[in-house]
């Protein structure tokens, strides 16, 4: 089949990223509807469309960069890559974990704004800020992605890319059009798993390149002999899935395990710890569970003042 030949790793960033941008456009568009302001919607889809022509111009001309250094600056620039991508990925992970529930709130006063003032424009730069933040990060992840993978080709890659971003289009289209319902809680917190160690990947590919390029030399020595799992120079699809979803290369260094453990470590367990809005709810709600758990019968003898008779009281 085609699909088991797509790189897992950029469907899941096409995918995730993909649905947190139709989300976006999403709540803007039914909130113009729900105004009656269907005829705005065009001004929304052309932020929509500026912001998606300017990512992609600079996920090409971060490529063509890339493709014309020489060896050494090319591992440098990949390293400085790789490292500004965790730091996105980063940033969006935390971000949507505290403030996930108040960005349709904000969405919709921004965009209410908008068109109180009459502006057009301002429903078009508000699309656009929106969208080109998921986009610079699709595209910042993605190469980083490209560069990490050993043994699959740009066209596979970017047909995993492409399957990812379209699922998360149809998501967005079904929530938008039939009012399907979605665990989106649930949906980022297994995503934001995959993404995490996808970073922490790219954390490891980032010390390879970076010791490639001379920028670290401490850590540098080998650690392990992974060349009977991941295969050097082999085109399988395990060996691209292992070096692009992981970040594992077939001799890993010290340097690099560690950065992976560091980062993974500590990323996983903020992601899986329940949030503490979950935790106040759960213990406001036994309260109530608990008076509702307690005989009827009880409940009346309290009313009444009358406690239950002991065991040695009663005949």
């Amino acid at each position: 089949m085609v699909f088991a030949a797509l790189p897992t790793v950029h469907f899941v960033i096409g995918l995730r990223e993909g649905v947190e941008a139709a989300l976006i456009v999403g709540i803007i568009a039914t909130f113009l509807r729900q105004q009656g302001r269907s005829d705005a919607l065009r001004w929304m889809w052309a932020g929509v469309a500026l912001a998606v022509a300017l990512c992609l111009g600079v996920a090409v001309i971060l490529e063509l960069i890339d493709e014309n250094l020489p060896q050494r600056q090319q591992e440098a620039f990949e390293a400085i890559v790789g490292v500004i991508a965790v730091a996105m990925v980063t940033f969006m992970i935390v971000f949507m974990r505290r403030h996930a529930r108040e960005l349709g709130g904000e969405l919709r006063s921004n965009a209410g704004a908008a068109l109180a003032a009459g502006s057009a424009w301002g429903l078009v730069g508000m699309a656009f800020l929106a969208v080109m933040r998921e986009g610079l990060e699709t595209a910042m992840f993605m190469l980083a992605a490209f560069q990490a993978s050993i043994g699959v080709s740009p066209v596979v890659a970017g047909l995993g890319a492409v399957c990812g971003v379209l699922v998360a289009c149809l998501i967005g289209w079904l929530i938008y059009r039939s009012g399907m319902k979605v665990n989106l809680s649930r949906f980022f917190r297994i995503t934001a798993v995959l993404l995490v160690i996808i970073a922490a990947g790219l954390v490891s590919s980032a010390i390879h390149h970076a010791n490639e390029a001379a920028l670290l030399t401490a850590g540098s020595d080998q650690a392990l002999d992974l060349s009977a799992i991941v295969v050097p120079r082999s085109d399988s699809i395990t060996t691209g899935l292992i070096t692009g979803l992981l970040g594992v290369y077939p001799f890993p260094s010290y340097a690099e395990l560690i950065g992976w453990l560091l980062y993974a470590v500590p990323m996983l367990t903020y992601v899986l710890w329940p949030s503490p809005s979950r935790t106040a709810i759960r213990s406001t709600d036994e309260p109530e569970r608990d008076a509702v758990a307690k005989p009827a019968g009880s409940r009346r003898r309290r009313a009444a003042g009358l406690r239950p008779r002991r065991l040695w009281e009663r005949g």
